[in-house]
């Protein structure tokens, strides 16, 4: 071969690795915050040959070759907690599509705004690891990093505290009122006798 000649990447019997074949008609991603962790769902649709494949966190849920419908819905769980999740399949207008999230039969962003409601969420560094620590606040559950904490709840002069464990780190989330009707309850989580920042997510 001529060193002006440029080499194919594959040889004539070769075909591609999968790592390269894979989500090449990859159209839209989200990342889902639930309480057990975010996760990352990804659709590939092939509008020629119809192929829908979703992934959650990088593995396959599902996959459908050869669909003749083009547009429709595709409903699998994401996460712990099993939550329901459709992306839905529209046509907007000749051969382009729209691709939508729903998550407990809400948009993606009615329930997120519905979460920011229903639950708390802190990052924090410890022990040389990033912790998020998730409280759902109607049911009390506690989650860090994506398992469910066993916890011990106790009544206080000013409200209520959640104790939990991470490593050898004493934690709890304490629920005191705001005072104000519109505010509500505030939780706080406090690990070794130190407040953490919420983040909203």
């Amino acid at each position: 071969m001529a060193s002006g000649d440029e080499s194919p990447i594959f040889e004539d019997d070769e075909s591609p690795p999968d790592s390269l074949v894979k989500m090449t008609d990859l159209v839209a991603v989200w990342d889902v915050a639930l309480s057990d962790g975010v996760h990352r769902i990804e659709f590939e649709h092939g509008t020629t040959s119809g192929k829908r494949v979703v992934y959650v966190d990088g593995k396959e849920e599902i996959r459908k070759e050869w669909m003749f419908k083009l547009v429709g819905k595709e409903t699998f769980c994401v996460g712990a907690a099993k939550t329901k999740a459709t992306i839905n399949i529209d046509a907007v207008s000749g051969f382009a599509y729209e691709y939508t999230l729903e998550i407990n039969g809400k948009s993606l962003k009615k329930y997120m705004e519905n979460r920011s409601k229903t639950t708390s969420t802190w990052v924090l560094h410890l022990d040389g690891e990033d912790l998020r620590v998730v409280l759902e606040k109607d049911t009390m559950d506690v989650w860090c990093n994506g398992k469910k904490m066993e916890t011990a709840g106790e009544f206080v002069d000013d409200g209520t505290e959640t104790h939990f464990s991470v490593g050898n780190h004493d934690c709890y989330i304490k629920a005191v009122s705001s005072g104000k009707r519109r505010e509500g309850i505030i939780h706080s989580l406090i690990v070794d006798n130190r407040e953490i920042p919420e983040i909203l997510e």
